[in-house]
């Protein structure tokens, strides 16, 4: 979505641009999502720069439905995509940006780095894991349920991800069970029929702090007390975790319900593994016949951009997007963890981006 939206901007604002996509079409990394994966974003909030989502799609698009969007967005803007084109390396030389692909080289005077959040699958190490007998899979594996029908499934890591893959497992006859290392917090998708995140945009111009504090008597009576049923509960509110820890609060679509059930059991923090069962933080050991790891992913721009190392930090997360970095004619885009929604942000920083650029040019 990131590289589409600067593209697209870009050709609106007269300037001339090359996408270099990895894969062999548009949209790869939400092709490889699970089947059931919808936006937790509403459509009106979440379309990228002068396209609209379709009026016959739900307000929460599937993942079929994205797809299809980012399709018909790549040749509304007729852009220049060159498919097949991992990028090796990226320099700059001669105030032009030298980038190497596998079997091409192009130059240009601004790169925009956008291959997004979910670059590199992140798979944590514990003790004993390569002796466990069941399966392990990363959630980029992770396409539907079906495969563990009448399994106890362990999904290790409490985000949307990790929440979503429960209820699926739930959904086709397995036995979910879910690792949350650390406390949490938990957010509807919608409140009275308004979709969170329209309700996140208008308490924006607010300090987290006071955001937390108006929503935190909301929030307890939709939600309750999630610490009765094996969750921990941040000391702080869900708009300061986005803020100070950069990370998304579960947007609850189901899987509260499901514990509250007791149809997903919850556990603590995974400590090791062995042959057939997993221990974990707090002493208690289960069996399990597979494990899928919902542990988010890692951007690691550092790959092709080793020379640039002031612009991002030690796992390869840029440190600024969607404005000028440091150096000359370097921009990233859809790198800030937003409280109002990525794709939104994804919109705003692509403009962004094409008005500096257009300034140069100019």
């Amino acid at each position: 979505p990131a590289g589409l939206a600067v593209g697209a901007c870009l050709k609106q604002a007269g300037i001339q641009s090359i996408l270099l996509e990895t894969n062999d079409k548009v949209g790869s990394t939400w092709r490889r999502h699970y089947d059931r994966l919808h936006l937790h974003t509403d459509k009106k909030n979440s379309e990228l720069p002068f396209m609209p989502f379709p009026k016959e799609y739900p307000r929460y698009p599937s993942r079929d439905h994205v797809i299809e969007y980012l399709e018909c967005y790549a040749k509304k803007f007729s852009l220049d995509i060159r498919f097949n084109q991992q990028v090796k390396r990226a320099q700059q030389e001669n105030n032009l940006w030298e980038v190497e692909t596998k079997d091409a080289h192009y130059s240009a005077p601004n790169l925009v780095a956008a291959t997004g959040y979910a670059r590199e699958p992140f798979i944590p190490e514990w003790k004993g894991k390569d002796t466990f007998n069941g399966k392990i899979i990363h959630s980029s594996e992770y396409k539907n349920g079906m495969q563990f029908k009448g399994q106890s499934v362990l999904v290790v890591g409490f985000g949307n991800s990790g929440g979503e893959i429960a209820i699926d497992l739930f959904e086709h006859g397995a036995k979910p069970g879910i690792a949350v290392r650390n406390a949490v917090n938990v957010i509807p998708r919608e409140l009275a029929g308004i979709p969170i995140l329209s309700i996140g945009i208008v308490q924006n111009i607010m300090p987290a702090w006071m955001a937390d504090l108006v929503n935190m008597p909301i929030l307890r009576a939709v939600i309750g007390d999630i610490t009765q049923y094996g969750l921990r509960k941040l000391p702080y509110g869900p708009a300061t975790q986005i803020k100070n820890d950069k990370h998304i609060p579960l947007i609850d679509v189901g899987t509260i319900k499901l514990i509250k059930q007791g149809h997903v059991a919850v556990f603590q923090g995974v400590a090791e593994f062995t042959e057939n069962s997993i221990k974990f933080t707090d002493g208690k050991e289960a069996q399990f016949d597979a494990v899928i790891l919902a542990t988010g992913y890692r951007p690691r721009v550092n790959d092709f951009l080793q020379a640039a190392s002031s612009t991002f930090d030690k796992e390869g997360t840029p440190t600024f997007t969607g404005k000028k970095t440091s150096i000359p004619g370097l921009y990233f885009c859809g790198y800030y963890v937003s409280p109002t929604g990525m794709l939104r942000e994804i919109a705003m920083e692509a403009k962004q981006i094409s008005a500096e650029i257009s300034k140069i040019k100019q």
